[in-house]
């Protein structure tokens, strides 16, 4: 699973979707004008340009160097580093909240990667997380398709926080008080189907490895059934997610 890409392609993949979901996470945490945020796996940036926009002094980690280099150079003001949620190279309670957008599912050990984020947290702060819910998700449309034809195919419903209760489970293990969680969700319209379907040929991520593994016939069959289900557009996904969000 990579995500060592370039920003464009992520953007393409997934951008489409955390950019208006960023709005909605960004709210459901409770993201202030002239407080301490830290981004934990920020990507190429959606997350962050919201909390900017709001007023907030945002710094930002990601373990991925394409991804580091395309937010210092997009917001060369803010601390920007390499890294990962389970080792966060900050001083205990820095922040005032700590953010993680889409990133729950790929930490490595989730208990950890939050309870560093709590680590770095104020008394009283704010952490929070979202996660695409496994089945309606925006990736969703992708793996029914894949199911189709590969029945027993692993998909990301089986992810860290992928359905109602886990990400809870996460937080409350981590230490976190009063946990929240939620169902947030954006609708995203693809004006065509083609504009759907290029991004998952880019190797971002699991679906993105799913498709590179596959040979040219069965690439072509997946591209058949996807269309068959989704139309030639336009039409319109709608992503829903799990949100968390606890009290240090």
């Amino acid at each position: 699973m990579s995500f060592v890409v370039s920003p464009d392609a992520y953007g393409r993949y997934m951008g489409r979707y955390a950019e208006p979901l960023a709005t909605v996470f960004g709210a459901f945490a409770g993201i202030a004008a002239g407080s301490k945020v830290l981004d934990v796996g920020c990507g190429p940036g959606a997350l962050t340009a919201h909390a900017l926009s709001v007023g907030a002094e945002v710094s930002a980690i990601d373990p991925s160097p394409p991804f580091v280099d395309a937010i210092r150079e997009r917001f060369p003001a803010i601390d920007v580093r390499s890294g990962t949620a389970e080792e966060l190279p900050y001083e205990a309670d820095t922040f005032d909240t700590s953010l993680a957008q889409l990133v729950v599912h790929f930490m490595a050990d989730p208990v950890v990667g939050i309870s560093q984020m709590a680590r770095v947290t104020r008394p009283g702060g704010v952490v929070a997380a979202c996660v695409w819910d496994g089945p309606t998700g925006a990736l969703a449309p992708f793996w029914e398709a894949v199911h189709v034809i590969d029945p027993d195919a692993k998909d990301e419903a089986l992810l860290s926080g992928a359905h109602r209760g886990h990400l809870t489970e996460i937080f409350e293990t981590a230490g976190l008080r009063d946990v929240h969680e939620d169902a947030i969700a954006v609708d995203v319209v693809h004006p065509t189907f083609e504009e759907w379907w290029e991004p998952y040929t880019f190797g971002v991520g699991p679906a993105g490895d799913y498709v590179q593994r596959l040979n040219d016939e069965a690439r072509e069959r997946l591209e058949t059934v996807a269309r068959e289900r989704l139309g030639a557009g336009p039409f319109t996904v709608t992503a829903t997610a799990w949100a968390a969000r606890g009290t240090v």
